[in-house]
């Protein structure tokens, strides 16, 4: 099994030691794994889309517009 090192904040550590019955590699492996999963899902669904990468970038100006425009109307 391969070994990695990860960095936390000093603030993130000090929150993890209050749960010392946490394997905190299982969390972070896990999270990982999930990560990946939906990571390789999306590619799996981007990879049916017709849409060009110009085309998505428009598309999610438009939504962002949209959003805004309905937050900022409230």
């Amino acid at each position: 099994m391969a070994t990695v090192t990860i960095s936390v904040s000093d603030e993130l550590k000090q929150k993890m030691t209050e749960f010392p019955e946490l394997n905190w590699s299982a969390v972070a492996r896990k999270a990982i794994v999930e990560r990946i999963q939906l990571l390789e899902q999306m590619n799996k669904q981007l990879s049916k889309s017709r849409l060009s990468e110009e085309d998505t970038i428009a598309l999610g100006r438009k939504v962002k517009a949209a959003v805004s425009k309905r937050f900022l109307k409230n």
